[in-house]
């Protein structure tokens, strides 16, 4: 049973400066009148029983419910609630949402599509995010054709980059996050001070780019340094005498031996091989001299081997880069490295052996040359960067087998900015999120003969954006003013599928009915409907407000968000609205005053139905439908 709350919101003036404008000084309203058919509600986050949380909702009048799949218990739990929901009951909300005149959208759980963990990147954690949320969407398919399915560009991925807005509205960039992408280590790169000698402050991309290259050339010149240091001990083992004289053949085969049973662990028989007397102690010392060198040889040979990974892992995936130089480099990384792998590949079964330490040392130089003459691999790379691409690879997997499972009654792919502080969270990191997965998106979809017109129409019907004013409106604790909020708005508006309304004032994550924080609710719509024109009717606005109904006795504030909006009472689209006519007559719990005729209390009332008398439950006076007028 819908119940609304009772509680005093204080006093209105009709003399105000402003009542002329709100119709009351304490109005909620946010200067932009849509009508009630525009709002939607999400069902409770914290029950399994969604047929429940659903009716609930649509009780309330609600034309949209957005179903949960997405718990609020935080942490490891975030799939407990979609996992507990029996797959029977998303057929039953079907029927209820067919039965009820109503339409469904779908609010999947929160796990994050770049496979970041607390413990770094890992890719097997990408593809179980992946199939976590191609599981909701099988089930959200279940709602009916094209249901439109939220998931978080992040969640746990910690602010790519951190700004802050000086007094004029710049924005200053603080600090750059990193991340070694061969070992999955996150870290933290301050933004150079301004250099008091040129007056300028460096490019901190280009001083992660600089760290690239120095970190690359100095690991290569440890490599030859070790190469060089192991090959000088052995050659001096093996060349000379100790007065510096050459040494034989024979006294080179003897050390080599004795080289041999070390390897073989057969400790014992060098010494009966090299002689107990002063000539075996030496020889038994040079041998020792070569194995500290081939230790030497081998640390830098398993280095070698090392970066060489790194650097074909490097090119492998700038071959698929979009930037032609980039794919120019990486081409010719490639070539370099497989003709250096190709000659050496046969002399590999020998090259060890301890009769050829000297081609050893000689082939490992050889390569530190051959990866000194490519392009530094970016083992480290901005986490923006990296995180768009990881989790565009997500987005466009789910879409993609979506499409080829539904074809064109496949679910929308909808990825909702998170609040600011976490990464991807403003409209240029969507926008860019969204492209990237559209175009990738394309590219499967032309591997499996899809003409590239139908690839990039079906891309951009099932990749989107739901974009959460709340969550953007967090840019205040930065510094950020309603103009800089409302640029994201513009850049992420033309791939806008939905949106989520909550309202907060810019410092915490709170989510309170709209008009009752500072989001600048009016200009975020009228920038989307500039770009939607008439189709911005199509978009559903779910009212998201986890901190009012937790705070004020579990209450839909449909009738709050009515009067934030100015929504028409009647149908006609004409006065009175309910911004100007809540609270202003005799009450109706919080204001709406008794709106049916006399008459319909003593027809239809009815004392044990529980109903309010606004609704007819009650009866009026002492007449009753059932008994007439009592005798005295």
């Amino acid at each position: 049973m819908v119940s609304y709350p009772a509680f005093y919101e204080g006093a209105r003036y009709g003399l105000e400066p402003k009542y002329s404008e709100n119709s009351a000084s304490l109005s909620p309203f946010v200067g932009y009148n849509l009508p009630s058919g525009t709002f939607g509600f999400p069902s409770n986050p914290q029950t399994a029983n969604q047929i429940d949380a659903v009716s609930k909702k649509i009780s309330t009048g609600a034309r949209t419910i957005e179903v949960s799949g997405v718990s609020l218990s935080g942490g490891q739990a975030q799939m407990d609630l979609m996992d507990n929901i029996p797959k029977q009951q998303f057929k039953e909300i079907a029927r209820l949402k067919k039965l009820a005149g109503v339409d469904l959208t779908f609010h999947g759980p929160l796990v994050e599509p770049t496979g970041v963990s607390r413990q770094g990147w890992d890719e097997s954690q990408r593809m179980h995010a992946q199939r976590q949320m191609f599981s909701a969407v099988e089930r959200a398919h279940d709602l009916g054709k094209n249901t439109v399915v939220t998931f978080h560009a992040s969640n746990g991925l910690p602010e790519t980059e951190t700004y802050e807005y000086d007094k004029f509205g710049n924005a200053v960039l603080k600090e750059v996050m990193v991340v070694d992408e061969h070992g999955g280590r996150f870290m933290h790169v301050d933004v150079p001070k301004k250099e008091h000698f040129t007056g300028q402050t460096p490019d901190p991309y280009k001083s992660i780019e600089k760290q690239n290259e120095d970190a690359w050339f100095k690991q290569l010149q440890g490599i030859a340094f070790h190469a060089y240091q192991g090959e000088g001990i052995i050659e001096g083992a093996l060349q000379k005498k100790s007065d510096g004289s050459d040494q034989d053949s024979t006294q080179k085969e003897n050390l080599l031996q004795l080289y041999k049973l070390h390897l073989e662990g057969k400790e014992d028989e060098i010494k009966k091989a090299a002689g107990n007397n002063e000539f075996g102690n030496l020889l038994i010392e040079r041998m020792q001299n070569i194995v500290h060198g081939d230790v030497y040889l081998r640390d830098a040979y398993r280095d070698l081997r090392n970066l060489y990974d790194s650097a074909y892992d490097a090119a492998e995936r700038n071959v698929q880069s979009k930037d032609a130089n980039k794919r120019a480099e990486a081409e010719d990384a490639l070539k370099k490295l497989n003709k250096f792998k190709e000659e050496i590949a046969p002399q590999l079964k020998t090259i060890e052996n301890p009769e050829n330490l000297d081609k050893f040392s000689k082939e490992i130089v050889r390569g530190v040359n051959v990866l000194r003459s490519i392009a530094p691999p970016r083992t480290v790379k901005p986490l923006r960067e990296f995180a768009i691409d990881k989790a565009s690879d997500t987005f466009s997997n789910v879409a993609f087998d979506a499409y080829e499972k539904f074809g064109n009654k496949a679910p929308i792919i909808s990825v909702e900015n998170p609040p600011v502080g976490m990464g991807l969270s403003s409209g240029q990191d969507l926008r860019e999120l969204v492209k990237e997965s559209q175009r990738k998106f394309i590219d499967r979809a032309k591997e499996k003969g899809i003409s590239e017109s139908e690839a990039k129409k079906q891309a951009e019907n099932l990749i989107g954006v739901t974009w959460d004013v709340g969550h953007i409106n967090m840019m205040r604790k930065h510094g950020a003013k309603d103009e800089q909020i409302l640029e994201q708005t513009e850049k992420v508006a033309p791939y806008v599928k939905h949106i989520h309304l909550s309202d907060n004032f810019g410092l915490e994550h709170t989510e309170l009915p709209m008009g009752m924080g500072n989001v600048p609710i009016k200009k975020h719509e009228e920038i989307l409907r500039k770009q939607f024109k008439e189709k911005f009717k199509q978009i559903k606005q779910i009212v998201e407000t986890g901190s009012w109904f937790r705070n004020f006795n579990n209450v839909t504030p449909f009738a709050e968000t009515l009067e934030a909006f100015g929504s028409a009472i009647y149908p006609m689209k004409m006065a009175s609205y309910w911004n100007s006519t809540r609270g202003g007559s005799s009450p109706y719990f919080s204001g709406y005053g008794r709106i049916l005729p006399d008459i319909n209390f003593s027809t239809y009332g009815a004392g044990f139905s529980s109903l309010p008398a606004e609704l007819g439950g009650q009866v009026a006076g002492t007449r009753s439908r059932l008994s007439g007028t009592p005798s005295e």
